[in-house]
């Protein structure tokens, strides 16, 4: 913009007679203001003519507004037509410090100088508003009389006494109270020395730039950092609710809520149709005033909230909802609050402000968070609503993620349970006790099994089982594994060839999947039977642990054997161990999260284990307790099953063996032998029965069998009839016809009798039929 100089006549008497457009712009006057009137009526101070005298110098105008304006004049004078001084005229070049002191009064940032001794020298608009106080109130006075006492103001002092003693420029920053805008301000304060003309500073300038809102953006933005190390840190609900109360609570309110929607807290999907109600249950809260004495509700109730209120709004749509005090959805809400708890009405006095805000996470609603400020003297502004919703957004993230966990967690551990034995059966071979304890790791339940499965001739199956890794994956595998074991023990294997099958089995399922039973590649398998007649125990294992037998009276001893290769590993053998064990002997089976664990000795806690099995202990239950409680890790990280068994022995008093010579008439020998057995057991309503089994079995062994022939009866839950011989052949059912001699005698077993069967023996096969005892 061109520069316009002032320009003043004056004539000898001192009056003006001349009046510039830049005199004009400089004082606000026009010229019909000031022609004919004396000049002196335009100076704010008294010059007494010295700029006149010299010809330049400064002079303080009146600026119409009334304020003054500061030039430096040039004083040229005029001659008349005689040569007479007939008067002068006077230009101010508008370039030099009277624009500098306009732009000092009128800048929009608050600036001061205060000479050495901290008393205010000049202070422009922008400061006095800022401040609240008028000009003529602060020029001359000390700093420290004009502020009250606090660390803002001592910060002000330290700095000023800095800058005027060593003469070098400080910047810093300060938080403190804006009277005339009510609401904690942050403050960029520059200082700087104002020097003489040797370099001595003669006073101090400073400007305030008001940076609040670059302030709030960096405790907004700080507040969402911390939010991602201090929400989620587990996957807890109710934890992590907690913790983004805790992180709302006292930075960004003085009372914080965190409400959700009952099927969150629960093991449900989202429902199909969003519902429409805004009954929520409350699951944190936290405030500035110790009890939380403001709260209407506590955790675990539930309210229905009013279609008005903030948070049914910002459920309904979506979004933050601000509310100052006065408006009418604030004073509903807040008259809710005291209508359900009148106690804490004191409490929620002086409340000014709140903000609502929905958890929402992959396009589901889980609840509404709700901030109140009453000590913050600022209340919640748009700014807020957005930090609220992004902070609300990570948090909800964070709560859904805890959700379906939870839900994964209680179906793996559904499963899991459905797919153990709820209750073993009673066993006459042995008595049993057992605990299985999931880990305590976050990838929740995993893979161990047990089993108890009764077989033919009072024997009994032990199983134990490991498939590594956790959740419904593992816990699928095991199920699978479990009911494959149980089929394989139904034909009655012996447990090196059961585990053959097993491992063929894995093996066909890994390489004909797609990667998902990857799982099954670290299952290992424990399989016992036990015969309470031999007293032998025949087992064989898949890389599990071996167990451990305490004999009557004697130490704990694990019991030597291979371990094997695990499951689908394929290709190689498994090797079958047998053991005779006296009876009441004890047989400890378990899984590796017993004894292992990151950073423990295997071999010291192996060893634990064997002194825990020997200790004195009043029961099976008992000694479970007693092994856990000295074995067992403080933390586990991985399922425990222990399955412990105290063997009986059926003695001969309820056990009867004959061997049978390869001739039909014999038959006739041994089904009176069988009658008068069951006369002496006291078994004489079922002797009819047993005598046509007997015929039917001796005589299919001696003609489609080979020899030795041995026919066997067994008191125990059930009368049990074996007959053995030395072929490996096993019979089969098929219907006769009319017109057949014979093919019935299977099926008249069959239908006589509760169950039959037949197994393979290292030395041919057992066909075997089993009837209920009288009264059973």
């Amino acid at each position: 913009m061109e520069r316009v100089a002032a320009a003043v006549v004056i004539d000898a008497q001192g009056r003006v007679t001349g009046w510039s457009q830049g005199a004009r712009l400089l004082t606000g006057r026009a010229a019909d203001e000031v022609v004919g009137r004396p000049a002196a009526e335009l100076l704010a101070g008294n010059h007494r003519g010295g700029a006149l005298a010299a010809g330049t110098g400064v002079v303080t105008l009146r600026h119409r507004e009334g304020h003054g304006v500061e030039v430096t004049v040039s004083v040229c004078p005029v001659l008349g037509a005689d040569g007479a001084p007939a008067g002068h005229v006077i230009t101010a070049d508008p370039s030099g410090p009277v624009l500098v002191g306009e732009a000092f009064q009128q800048a929009s940032t608050a600036m001061s100088v205060l000479d050495l001794e901290q008393r205010y020298l000049y202070v422009n608009g922008t400061a006095c508003r800022q401040m609240g106080v008028p000009e003529e109130d602060l020029v001359g006075r000390l700093y420290t009389d004009t502020v009250a006492e606090g660390e803002h103001s001592r910060g002000f002092v330290r700095h000023l006494r800095e800058v005027a003693e060593t003469g070098r420029p400080v910047r810093y920053e300060s938080f403190t109270d804006a009277t005339e805008l009510h609401r904690a301000h942050a403050w960029s304060i520059e200082m700087w020395p104002l020097c003489d003309g040797a370099g001595a500073p003669t006073a101090v300038a400073l400007a305030a730039f008001d940076s609040s809102e670059q302030y709030w953006a960096r405790r907004r933005l700080a507040l969402l950092n911390e939010a991602a190390t201090r929400i989620g840190t587990t996957l807890d609900v109710a934890r992590t609710a907690e913790e983004l109360i805790d992180l709302l609570v006292p930075q960004y309110a003085d009372f914080a809520t965190v409400d959700l929607l009952d099927w969150v807290l629960g093991a449900d999907e989202p429902p199909a149709v969003p519902d429409a109600g805004t009954e929520l249950r409350r699951v944190a809260h936290r405030s500035v005033v110790p009890g939380n004495r403001g709260a209407a509700l506590r955790p675990g109730e539930s309210e229905e909230y009013l279609p008005s209120t903030p948070p049914a709004v910002a459920l309904r749509e979506g979004r933050a909802v601000l509310a100052q005090a006065g408006e009418p959805a604030f004073d509903a809400w807040l008259a809710g609050r005291n209508a359900r708890s009148p106690e804490g009405r004191p409490h929620r006095e002086g409340v000014h402000s709140m903000i609502a805000v929905p958890l929402r996470a992959r396009g589901v609603t889980l609840g509404a968070a709700v901030c109140v400020r009453k000590y913050h003297s600022d209340a919640y502004g748009p700014d807020d609503a957005v930090f609220a919703e992004e902070l609300a957004s990570r948090a909800a993230v964070c709560v859904d993620n805890a959700r379906r966990f939870a839900r994964e967690r209680d179906t793996a551990h559904a499963l899991q349970h459905s797919l153990l034995p709820s209750g073993l059966p009673g066993q006459a071979a042995v008595e049993v006790a057992h605990r299985y304890l999931p880990c305590g790791s976050l990838a929740g339940i995993g893979g161990d099994w047990f089993d108890v499965i009764p077989l033919s001739g009072s024997r009994v199956a032990l199983v134990v089982g490991d498939v590594v890794g956790h959740g419904i994956q593992s816990s699928a595998t095991m199920g699978r594994l479990r009911t494959a074991v149980r089929t394989l023990a139904d034909v009655d294997l012996p447990p090196d060839e059961l585990l053959t099958h097993l491992d063929d089995l894995v093996s066909h399922l890994t390489s004909a999947g797609t990667g998902e039973e990857v799982a099954e590649l670290g299952a290992t398998c424990l399989y016992a039977v036990y015969d309470p007649v031999s007293r032998r125990l025949s087992l064989a294992a898949a890389g599990h642990p071996a167990p451990a037998v305490v004999l009557p009276g004697g130490t704990a001893e694990f019991v030597p054997m291979s371990a094997g290769p695990p499951l689908g590993v394929g290709g190689l053998p498994f090797e079958a161990t047998q053991v005779e064990l006296p009876e009441g002997s004890v047989v400890a089976l378990y899984t590796d999260g017993l004894v292992e664990e990151r950073d423990r000795d295997v071999d010291r806690a192996v060893e634990e284990l064997r002194l825990a099995l020997g200790a004195p202990a009043t029961s099976l239950e008992a000694l479970s307790d007693d092994v856990l409680k000295a074995v067992m890790p403080e933390q586990p990280t991985d399922d425990i099953a222990l399955l412990l068994v105290r063997t009986r022995a059926l003695g001969a008093d309820r056990v009867a063996t004959w061997d049978v010579p390869p001739d039909p008439a014999a038959v006739a020998t041994f089904r009176q032998a069988a009658t008068e057995r069951l006369t002496a057991w006291g078994l004489e309503e079922i002797a009819f029965v047993t005598e046509l089994v007997v015929s039917e079995l001796v005589t299919n062994a001696i003609r489609y069998g080979e020899p030795p022939v041995q026919l066997r009866l067994i008191r125990d839950g059930a009368l049990i009839c074996e007959v053995s011989d030395a072929s490996s052949t096993s019979p089969h059912l098929r219907r006769a016809h009319a017109y057949d001699e014979g093919g019935r005698g299977l099926l008249l077993v069959a239908q006589l009798t509760q169950r039959w069967g037949s197994r393979q023996t290292g030395g041919g096969k057992t066909i075997w039929a089993q009837q209920p005892l009288p009264g059973t």
